[in-house]
């Protein structure tokens, strides 16, 4: 039977590898229907297969891959219902996390690194690189979770947050300094435990992207 110690190292390596899978799926390296081997990425991560099948395991449950017959694991089409239900889920998630995150400052918490993601966000539009500026907003929705201290609401959104990537990696999303101006109102709500302004804010701020993101995708994705 298999020891705590002995399970580690795999699970480990298994997590590493998705991410790195994932990295490659975002950033369309991997484009929809292009089939995952297991031994080609044991090879490309230098990892046995054991890690790997571990990993498209995890990455199929999430939802960045499916099993398809005589073909094995395929990078999965995204489609305008896929982007629609992950707005659904990301306005009621998000706002919970906001609201949690301002209840916890209320109550002494401190505000984590949302003033210094901010921060560097602006700096990064300033200086003209959206490319960075986008990570670091896509960090400050991830640290507001951080902050409300949930585990499972941060279990829930872990997958929810790469598909999110992975969508705006299309190249549709709102202009980065209107990003920046909704989470400047964001943090100055959660840090000054103003709970429903949060939660409030959180819902309009996923809000508002929802249709230009779906008409920069229609046309592009299947329904």
């Amino acid at each position: 039977m298999e020891t705590p110690e002995q399970a580690a190292p795999e699970e480990a390596f298994a997590s590493h590898v998705y991410q790195l899978i994932l990295e490659d799926i975002v950033a369309g390296r991997l484009a929809p229907g292009q089939r995952l081997r297991e031994r080609e990425l044991s090879e490309q991560h230098r990892v046995s297969r054991i890690p790997v099948r571990e990993a498209l395991h995890r990455l199929e449950q999430d939802g960045f891959i499916v099993t398809a017959p005589r073909r094995g694991a395929v990078v999965r089409q995204l489609t305008l219902t896929d982007v629609e239900e992950l707005f659904d889920l990301r306005v009621i998630l998000e706002s919970f996390a906001a609201r949690r995150a301002a209840e916890r400052v209320a109550a002494g918490a401190d505000g984590g690194r949302l003033s210094e993601l901010l921060k560097l966000a602006k700096e990064a539009t300033a200086a003209g690189d959206d490319e960075l500026a986008s990570d670091l907003n896509t960090e400050f929705h991830a640290e507001i979770v951080n902050v409300a201290g949930h585990r499972l609401l941060a279990r829930s959104l872990r997958p929810l947050q790469g598909l999110t990537r992975w969508i705006f990696g299309l190249g549709v999303s709102r202009p980065v300094e209107l990003n920046t101006i909704e989470h400047d109102e964001l943090r100055e709500a959660i840090l000054a435990g103003r709970t429903q302004l949060a939660e409030s804010l959180a819902a309009s701020h996923v809000e508002l992207g929802r249709q230009p993101v779906l008409d920069g995708l229609a046309g592009r994705l299947p329904e």
